[in-house]
């Protein structure tokens, strides 16, 4: 396995979650000395004082991705769905929140939970996955096939989709690293949702904005990718129907 420390050296912007080492068919497992994968889930506003009680009817927003939607290493309410859901309430704009962030999973981990989550009905889904497969070299129409399967049947279930852009270093070569980042656009314009293409901008290589291990965000960090994400979730969530009408 590559030094992942040594790949974002000197990186400007980066996403990393934790290597999946397991088999397709296994659950995703966390790196050595990871805590366990977890799933972070709230349907109500954060515990944090600053954020006013959610309306119940307002609309139900749930992140499908990996160790960077759980926040590893830190608390649910410092992750930054958490932070998106404050900050957007503070603003006006609340939602409901199920943080489906597992540490170490994968596109095609995704793509297996994805039934299950759209039983939760989300008004929105956020895609945030990806970076696993392309830390370990994985096939790059394979990687496309399960982040499409996951925004199709979202689509077709009538949630709207925000997808996050994922960049990886170049350690499997420039021309994979550029192939793997095209994927999200390419996605975005073809089956029409809303990208966020720069979502690590600003956290990747900038100090105190990742932990000791140099790779996670700290919980500044997680301010920071909630303010990169929350003008796209804010425009998405406008546009929803009102409550009344849905």
């Amino acid at each position: 396995m590559f030094d992942l420390r040594r790949s974002f050296a000197g990186l400007g912007f980066f996403v990393f979650v934790a290597c999946d080492g397991g088999s397709p068919a296994a659950p995703p497992r966390a790196l050595p000395g990871e805590a366990a994968s977890k799933v972070a889930a709230s349907t109500a506003a954060s515990s944090s004082s600053s954020v006013a009680e959610v309306p119940s009817d307002a609309p139900l927003v749930v992140v499908l991705g990996d160790s960077i939607a759980a926040g590893l290493h830190l608390g649910a309410d410092d992750a930054f769905p958490a932070v998106l859901q404050r900050e957007l309430g503070a603003a006006g704009t609340p939602f409901r929140l199920v943080n489906a962030g597992v540490s170490g999973d994968t596109s095609a981990g995704g793509l297996r939970r994805i039934d299950w989550i759209l039983k939760q009905k989300p008004d929105v889904l956020v895609v945030e996955l990806g970076g696993n497969d392309g830390l370990r070299g994985q096939d790059l129409a394979g990687v496309e096939a399960n982040l499409r399967g996951i925004v199709i049947r979202a689509k077709d279930s009538g949630a709207r989709v925000v997808l996050l852009g994922v960049h990886i270093p170049t350690s499997y070569g420039a021309e994979y690293a550029g192939d793997f980042a095209a994927i999200y656009p390419r996605i975005a314009e073809e089956l029409g949702v809303t990208l966020v293409p720069e979502f690590f901008a600003g956290v990747g290589g900038v100090p105190d904005m990742t932990l000791e291990d140099g790779l996670h965000p700290t919980a500044a960090g997680h301010v920071r990718l909630a303010k990169n994400v929350a003008p796209m979730l804010a425009r998405v969530l406008a546009e929803l129907p009102l409550a009344a009408g849905r």
